[in-house]
């Protein structure tokens, strides 16, 4: 199947209005576009080595808290207004075996959908279970899942109406990519309503063995 990106042929039309009239060229546009359009070729390779069967590489001792306190610090708006606070819930001791990329990764993908549909702030909090599982959550006060829609959200391209639809800067395959890659850790990537309002996205992971004092 053929997929025709508008981001495309929006960036190659500003550059060729560009071209023919500088003076109406729209320089940052057609940065935004060469952005998303580098992200997209990204995501679609990474998905594409994830399909033929590719394994977590460098695999290593990751303590998912202090994971999930870094990416939070590295998510925290810029002062632009155009995002919301991102803040740290309970952050337990957590080890897991496998990539600390990729693990930061679906952490960074999970934290940046929640920021684009939530209404005033995001909360990242991370526990361990009695049965062996690290769970980690990112939840939105937005306007949440529907129940209907739960599993279809983590399918590739998909995008439902209204506020969790795609704005100007993804590619429609962050939670995709955060799935295969729950996946391919061993573990699940779900959704559910928030208490009160909004979403929250379960991330569960096998718990290691023993404690590290940092993340590779």
């Amino acid at each position: 199947m053929l997929l025709v990106d508008p981001w495309a042929d929006s960036g190659r039309t500003q550059l060729e209005v560009g071209a023919a009239h500088p003076v109406l060229l729209d320089l940052s546009g057609a940065v935004k576009d060469v952005a998303r359009l580098q992200q997209l070729a990204t995501d679609l390779l990474l998905l594409a080595r994830l399909d033929a069967g590719e394994r977590p590489p460098a695999q290593a001792r990751v303590d998912l808290g202090e994971l999930a306190g870094e990416q939070v610090a590295l998510a925290r708006p810029t002062g632009d207004g155009g995002r919301v606070p991102v803040r740290t819930g309970p952050l337990a001791d957590a080890e897991v075996t496998g990539s600390g990329r990729q693990l930061a990764r679906i952490l960074a993908n999970l934290i940046d959908n929640a920021q684009r549909h939530a209404a005033t702030e995001v909360v990242v909090s991370v526990r361990a279970t009695g049965d062996g599982r690290a769970v980690l959550e990112v939840a939105d006060d937005g306007d949440g899942v529907p129940e209907d829609q739960r599993e279809r959200i983590f399918e590739r391209f998909v995008r439902l109406d209204g506020a969790r639809s795609r704005d100007d800067g993804g590619t429609g395959l962050g939670l995709a990519i955060a799935r295969d890659l729950a996946r391919q850790h061993g573990g699940t990537l779900t959704t559910t309503a928030r208490r009160g309002r909004g979403a929250v996205f379960t991330l569960e992971l096998p718990l290691g063995p023993g404690r590290i004092s940092s993340i590779p």
